[in-house]
């Protein structure tokens, strides 16, 4: 019974730990909090470090995704937002809209 009950906090903690559960953005006032209950950034970075990175690394430079260095040289605004909204290849649509998407978008179109 301990070792499971080890098991499962130690497989807690690594799913938490990955999500960035605990991580303090209280100074980062940048979100609003919709009807929702979901924080909305207007934040290119933000947005990518909570929807992309994980697939595409924290400096773009790509891991199971590929590298969004210079995706702005290969991409405009409108077809990077229309990649995110509708997935591509094997890429799944992102769920990421309205102020998010916009600065998503012009955060990446600016990488060239």
């Amino acid at each position: 019974m301990k070792k499971w009950l080890v098991a499962v906090l130690f497989g807690a903690l690594l799913v938490l730990g990955a999500c960035g559960a605990g991580e303090d953005n209280a100074s980062d006032d940048a979100g609003t909090d919709d009807s929702n209950g979901t924080v909305e950034t207007t934040d290119g970075e933000e947005v990518f470090k909570a929807n992309c990175a994980s697939c595409h690394g924290a400096d773009l430079s790509g891991g199971a995704g590929p590298s969004l260095a210079q995706v702005g040289s290969k991409y405009s605004q409108e077809e990077i937002a229309e990649i995110v909204k509708n997935g591509k290849g094997s890429m799944p649509a992102v769920n990421v809209a309205g102020e998010d998407l916009d600065a998503l978008t012009s955060w990446l179109a600016e990488k060239k």
